[in-house]
């Protein structure tokens, strides 16, 4: 073993390992990240584990062959999250703790905060913090929807400086390695773009396409290369590696790479900016006019109602909205200081000088340290 450079990790561990064949946990792939996990908080290194599988655990307590309702599927949540907690716990011959997240907690930037607290305060007491989605009672609108992306907003707010995900191939491929034997493996990824993308393909195909995975899983390579451009974006190191192989944590441990690494940024982005970015969902959208030209990056308090020309959807002051052109180019992501309701008054006025004097004394749309420009 060599001294590993790490200080923080976060481990996603997926459905399939935890429960393969949807007959409960199995700890045949479990122990292999146990030790992994064990061994690292032996070398002072903080772990924070993200773990699917509350579905899949307790999927044959329901007789549900295929396809179960989404009411049952609550259910099977509820059941298996105790399951798969037990099972966690056999593993380790240290405490643990159990956080379970929607993205109605992440997006909320007061929640988001007090996650981080949490997080942090469980680790400098030596707890091992293990997180899931909680799927028993989240609605749609609120969910994350996979585990890959929960574990990069996870890894930002816990400030890690890598990120590990199990996935059920060695890493990234340039084709399908189920279906093409000539997909040769890419070792090391530098800038996360269109190409890459189109290696990940759909969500069943580029690395879900295993029984195991594609029968319990809801991520594929796809929303892996998501988790991965959050995480790098922060300046967080990511891995995809084969969970399913023991030695890739044993080449780990060496300071090998046993899959793919995504080379973290540079120059990460600012912590609030990532989480406006990555983490917050948009509530509504203010549209602008197509020749809209106002550096947002350095002017964004310039913009005005005469520069709007619609709203969609309905937001409160304080939430998070979408900018963007009436063509579709998305320009920024920002807290909004006006409702959809107000904002919608002011655009609508035909005296603009009463709006403009309504602005003034009211402040602007959108601040300054508010707004995180998109690519």
């Amino acid at each position: 073993m060599t001294d590993l450079p790490w200080k923080r990790i976060v481990v996603k561990v997926g459905s399939a390992l935890i429960a393969p064949h949807k007959q409960g946990c199995s700890s045949h792939y479990l122990l292999g990240i146990a030790q992994f996990i064990t061994y690292c908080r032996a070398q002072g290194i903080q772990v924070v584990l993200v773990s699917s599988g509350s579905v899949a655990a307790g999927w044959h307590h329901f007789g549900v062959v295929d396809k179960p309702s989404v009411t049952v599927k609550k259910a099977m949540a509820a059941a298996g999250q105790a399951d798969m907690m037990a099972t966690w716990n056999k593993l380790f011959d240290f405490p643990t703790a159990q956080l379970l997240l929607t993205h109605g907690d992440l997006r909320n930037r007061d929640r988001y905060i007090s996650i981080k607290d949490t997080i942090f305060s469980l680790l400098e007491h030596g707890l091992l913090p293990i997180i899931n989605e909680n799927d028993a009672v989240t609605a749609d609108k609120l969910k994350v929807g996979d585990n890959d992306n929960l574990s990069a907003m996870v890894a930002a707010a816990a400030d890690a400086d890598t990120l590990i995900i199990c996935s059920d191939v060695n890493g990234l491929y340039t084709q399908n390695p189920h279906e093409n034997p000539d997909a040769q493996l890419i070792k090391q990824v530098n800038e996360i773009n269109a190409e890459i993308y189109a290696m990940a393909g759909g969500a069943s195909s580029a690395s879900s396409a295993s029984s195991a995975s594609s029968a319990v899983g809801t991520g594929g390579m796809r929303t892996k290369i998501q988790a991965a451009k959050k995480a790098i974006s922060h300046g967080i190191e990511t891995f995809i590696i084969n969970g399913f192989d023991a030695d890739s944590f044993n080449q780990l441990l060496k300071g090998q790479n046993p899959g793919t690494l995504f080379t973290s940024h540079e120059k990460p982005m600012q912590e609030h900016l990532h989480w406006m970015t990555h983490t917050s969902q948009a509530q509504g959208e203010v549209i602008v006019e197509n020749d809209f030209s106002i550096d947002l990056d350095e002017h964004s308090e310039q913009l005005t109602s005469d520069d709007v020309v619609a709203i969609n959807g309905d937001f409160s002051a304080g939430d998070t909205i979408l900018v963007r052109k009436g063509d579709g180019t998305k320009l920024a992501k920002a807290k909004s200081n006006y409702s959809s309701c107000l904002l919608s008054f002011i655009t609508d006025q035909d005296d603009r000088e009463f709006a403009s004097e309504f602005q003034q004394k009211t402040g602007p749309i959108i601040s300054e340290k508010n707004i995180a420009i998109l690519e």
